[in-house]
């Protein structure tokens, strides 16, 4: 059986806290992951999350690598034509700036499951023609 692979990386401190932009997206990517199992499996695939953390050293090298999603391998803005940007958080992000998405003029700090939703059904459209 095909299997769809969500993975989502966001920031976790020493304290194993993270900031409220990647706890949303978190929510988004659970509630998302469900309903494309749900959808999907009429298809015969399935759907894998993994959810991995990154530490605040790696963070502060890079904190566009914070709350990122990549479907089917791939990052979710290539599949939604979308452009990564940066505003300010809170929290454990300290002064960082934190990754943002925008898609067609609209921009999202928490990442929407509508969003994950459209491009898991992108990616699995690929695999059922593939």
């Amino acid at each position: 059986m095909p299997e769809l692979r969500i993975k989502w990386q966001r920031l976790v401190d020493d304290t194993g806290q993270t900031c409220s932009r990647c706890s949303g997206t978190g929510d988004e990517v659970a509630t998302a992951v469900g309903m494309l199992s749900d959808a999907l499996a009429h298809l015969g695939i399935t759907v894998a999350a993994e959810m991995t953390e990154l530490r605040t050293n790696d963070f502060l090298q890079d904190p566009l690598e914070s709350n990122r999603v990549w479907i089917g391998g791939k990052p979710l803005e290539c599949w939604l034509h979308a452009e990564v940007g940066k505003s300010d958080c809170c929290g454990p992000c300290g002064e960082s700036q934190c990754r943002t998405l925008s898609v067609g003029g609209q921009g999202y700090e928490v990442i929407p499951k509508k969003l994950i939703l459209k491009a898991g059904l992108l990616a699995a459209a690929e695999m059922v023609g593939s």
